[in-house]
């Protein structure tokens, strides 16, 4: 009756809190990995490298392997999408990619964003890693067989992210800066200025 009963439920335990400490630390030190792509993807290699050690020093979880792969063929099209597809939204006349020369300029937003496509990377790898340690999860497979399936899978998803990317014209990928000539700019500025 005096008001306390409230409070009761929002009392953590020890460990919650421990918990919770963790993982603000945890996130703290993922964010100011943010604005350093080159050094996350250079971790996420040796990651990568150590996965692959241990599949092939134990010879066996190559279903892990195999789900692995189409995983990441699945985040792959998601970071190579546009966030809105210019086939589904054509009708709505909301942001769309430029078609003509004439359209506005608008800038390549993803379906997924770099930083959480790198981040399902290497949680995926990590999490494989994890499960090499386990009995139950190695399955006898004829791994070529997985291979190949898997080569061809990709081969033609790229297929038609490719030509997806050719019928919009777009490209996923900024190369750099968008160099122009003075030479060009100048000459017209100084025709329009004599007249």
């Amino acid at each position: 009756m005096d008001g306390s009963g409230g409070d009761s439920g929002s009392m953590a335990t020890p460990v919650q809190k421990k918990a919770h400490e963790a993982w603000r630390i945890y996130k703290y030190y993922l964010d100011k990995t943010t604005p350093h792509s080159t050094y996350r993807w250079i971790g996420t290699l040796l990651v990568f490298l150590i996965y692959c050690l241990r599949v092939f020093s134990i010879h066996g979880f190559y279903i892990i392997s195999y789900a692995l792969g189409i995983y990441l063929l699945n985040l792959l099209i998601g970071f190579l999408s546009p966030l809105v597809d210019p086939e589904l939204d054509a009708s709505d006349g909301g942001a769309s990619l430029p078609t003509r020369g004439s359209d506005e300029f608008k800038p390549f937003i993803r379906r997924l964003p770099e930083f959480k496509f790198w981040y399902s990377v290497t949680k995926a790898f990590c999490i494989a890693f994890l499960m090499t340690f386990f009995s139950v999860f190695d399955v006898p497979v004829f791994w070529p067989i997985l291979l190949c399936y898997w080569v061809v899978l990709f081969v033609l998803t790229m297929r038609r992210q490719i030509s997806h990317m050719i019928k919009h014209k777009y490209i996923p990928f900024s190369i750099g800066k968008q160099k122009y000539s003075g030479r060009r700019s100048s000459a017209s500025g100084g025709a329009s200025r004599a007249d």
